[in-house]
């Protein structure tokens, strides 16, 4: 349709169609629904009625073509201008075939695969009939406390950057009218979720506008310059007021300072609880705050359609304000080519086909390898195929590896560790016991599991969280592993045999009581689907380990939050003129982790060296090189990290600053050289009055294979 034709459907509808277009409501309300059932105590708890639901915009978590075409056929049939509903859903890391989560995601440092994995869920969503995906999540985490750092690729902004692009362009693609293949992408949570004060959902955030700026923004806007069609509010406060009702952050920043023209969703629930926050004294000061601040769709509250009508009425707000909201979602069902086709890609056949068919699984397969990290390896892997193994842990046969966003994924077609390590053992050289629980043990579970690990050459302990201990609201003060699978590392480490630990976690762990007990250590994370056979790859070497943390593994949890691009101190530990105590320390532990942004270890082994720089005076731009060598025997990737420390800015500067990165492969022997351009604009930072710009002086560069250890280069800018 063109904009004049949206001008005059929208000059058709009446005030309350109008506000009723602006209410999201789950599933089980519409009529034609497999799971509708009967909902006459959600109607009362919201206070609607079905003819709310026949004006209503919009529907969240429906899933299936067939579903979803009936809902849409019956809704269609009693609209009275046949404006077709939009369905979304939340597909996090894949729709049915379950890709892992999206911090491992981020330890792949691999774009192209990260968008591959977007493609196939769009493509997965689309033939299912989803319009809208709410992903990707690009809040900023330094706080492995907080659930859903999970959902995050980390704690860096240019990564988290890099990975919001990709994933837009997985989702969405080049021409979302027309390919059918494509959902629209909804980047979330603006904004800095991520930051919740002690780690605990929900929470409070505070921080200053210039570190917003700075830190916490980047990832956003650079999926929105990507074309992402939607943005999502968080559900926290910045700078004090609650994101959805946040006027100088939605209407001054994101609509006014970057021009964001697309619709904007609250997150479930999010104007409502703007009267516990304690800036709505009731509901029509709520809904007045949220469609004053921006936000168009209201999810799962209906205060917009009991209030904005009387808002308008008493001269609070203007007809206007409601029209643009409107306008802006008739706008994205329009580029969705829901007004010619209303039932878009979906389509039983296809997805019959589609679905978690064997092309998706490899791609998830592929992506699990590279998305693991190897922590510590003493020569015990990769494993050989003729030792006798014994699978050991709580999660040696469990199916709880997809992870807690895996919303459409079926336990029942997950590939556990114990299906993976058996396509590669003979059925006598492989023995499994459980051990304990993931949060409890009996002594008969441990015995049983001594008696399995005598018979063996070498130990698989497969240990880590069940899902429900991260995700949204699955925050843990303690992150160590529970006490009942750190009493089993203990027993097992008693039979002195090589021990390799499998950790599947959603966060960043305090792994004493683990690291020291196991002679090797692979980060799985939650796989997903195809995680166990994955993972075998991995232990017995069919695959490489090419993962790089995307977020530092504290020492402790009292150093938490710590991550590598912190600021300095006017008395940092290590000086050369510092005293022993009063320095910026801790007394028990070091101040760094225990392993660092963009760690990770290989089967292969890269030597650094020969690092130049083109000049050590820049104008504009520099050259930044330097020869990596594959000193192993196998073929292996290697993720090269350009750093960057500016020594003296108009406000303090990190420590070291991620400024690009090149996954290579090299051959064995293989030697390359790998050039970086640094250019100005990367030196670029917010000032005190929050100009962007660069200063003129003194910075140095590091290149390396992790934000540790790295190789110096010093240059000056010059302006």
């Amino acid at each position: 349709m063109s904009q004049l034709d949206l001008t005059l459907l929208l000059e058709k509808m009446t005030l309350e169609e109008k506000t009723a277009q602006l209410m999201q409501l789950a599933t089980p309300f519409y009529k034609g629904a497999k799971d509708s059932g009967e909902i006459t105590g959600p109607l009362e708890q919201l206070n609607i009625d079905e003819k709310h639901v026949r004006n209503s915009g919009s529907v969240l978590g429906a899933s299936g073509s067939e579903n979803i075409m009936n809902i849409q056929k019956t809704y269609l049939d009693e609209s009275r201008l046949g404006i077709p509903l939009l369905f979304m859903s939340d597909i996090v890391h894949g729709y049915k075939t379950i890709f892992p989560v999206p911090l491992a995601i981020g330890c792949s440092w691999d774009l192209e695969l990260a968008e591959k994995s977007a493609e196939v869920a769009a493509r997965e969503a689309a033939v299912s009939g989803v319009h809208v995906t709410f992903a990707p999540m690009v809040d900023l985490v330094r706080d492995p406390r907080w659930g859903r750092v999970m959902e995050s690729t980390g704690e860096d902004s240019h990564l988290n950057s890099e990975f919001a692009r990709a994933f837009v362009r997985g989702f969405q693609g080049k021409d979302l009218t027309n390919d059918y293949e494509k959902v629209a992408a909804c980047v979330k949570h603006f904004a800095a979720y991520g930051a919740a004060e002690g780690g605990r959902d929900y929470n409070t955030v505070d921080m200053s506008e210039r570190e917003l700026r700075e830190t916490y923004l980047p990832a956003y806007k650079a999926a929105l310059d990507e074309g992402c069609e939607m943005v999502m509010t968080a559900f926290n406060t910045v700078d004090g007021i609650p994101a959805s009702g946040n006027k100088p952050l939605m209407r001054d920043l994101l609509r006014g300072e970057w021009g964001f023209d697309g619709v904007l969703i609250s997150d479930w629930g999010a104007i409502k609880e703007m009267i516990p926050h304690g800036v709505a004294e009731d509901e029509r000061e709520a809904a007045l705050k949220s469609i004053e601040a921006g936000v168009d769709v209201e999810m799962m509250t209906s205060t917009y359609v009991h209030h904005l009508q009387q808002l308008v009425s008493e001269n609070y707000i203007t007809e206007e304000i409601i029209n643009e909201a409107v306008l802006r979602i008739l706008k994205l069902k329009d580029k969705l080519g829901l007004f010619e086709n209303p039932y878009r890609g979906a389509n039983p056949v296809l997805e019959n086909e589609i679905v978690l068919c064997n092309h998706h699984r490899e791609t998830a397969r592929l992506l699990a390898q590279k998305s693991s990290v190897l922590l510590k390896n003493d020569s015990v892997l990769p494993l050989q195929k003729d030792q006798k193994v014994a699978l050991i842990g709580p999660f040696a046969e469990s199916e709880d590896i997809l992870g807690p966003w895996s919303w459409l994924g079926s336990f029942d077609e997950a590939v556990t560790l114990k299906n993976g390590i058996s396509s590669k053992l003979k059925e006598s050289n492989l023995h499994s016991s459980k051990g304990c629980d993931v949060e409890s043990w009996t002594e008969k579970e441990i015995e049983m599991a001594i008696n399995t690990a005598n018979e063996a050459d070498v130990i698989v302990l497969a240990l880590g969280e069940h899902s429900e201990m991260s995700g949204e609201a699955g925050c843990r003060a303690d992150i160590r592993l529970p006490l009942a699978q750190l009493k089993l590392v203990e027993k097992i480490k008693e039979l002195n045999k090589p021990v390799v630990t499998v950790l599947f976690n959603g966060r960043p762990l305090d792994l004493h009581g683990v690291i020291e007990e196991s002679d090797a250590v692979l980060e799985a994370w939650y796989p997903g689907t195809e995680g166990g056979n994955a993972i075998a790859d991995l232990l017995f070497g069919d695959a490489n380990p090419s993962g790089r943390l995307a977020m530092s593994f504290p020492h402790s949890m009292g150093q938490v939050p710590v991550y590598y691009n912190h600021f300095n101190t006017g008395r940092p530990k290590g000086a050369p003129d510092a005293q022993i105590r009063y320095v910026s320390q801790y007394l028990d532990v070091p101040n760094e982790p225990m392993f660092p942004f963009g760690y990770g270890l290989s089967y292969s082994s890269f030597a650094y060296y020969d690092a130049t720089i083109s000049t050590d005076v820049m104008k504009e731009e520099i050259e930044i090189s330097v020869t990596v060598e594959n000193t192993s025997e196998r073929v292996g990737e290697e993720v090269v990290q350009l750093y960057v420390r500016d020594i003296s800015g108009e406000v303090v500067r990190p420590m070291k600053e991620l400024k690009d990165f090149k996954k290579v492969e090299l051959k064995q022997g293989e030697a390359r050289k790998i050039t970086f351009i640094l250019n100005e604009k990367q030196l670029r930072y917010h000032h005190a009055d929050l100009t962007y710009k660069s200063d003129a002086g003194a910075f140095r560069a590091y290149i390396g294979s992790n934000s540790r250890d790295v190789i110096e280069l010093p240059f000056q800018l010059v302006k």
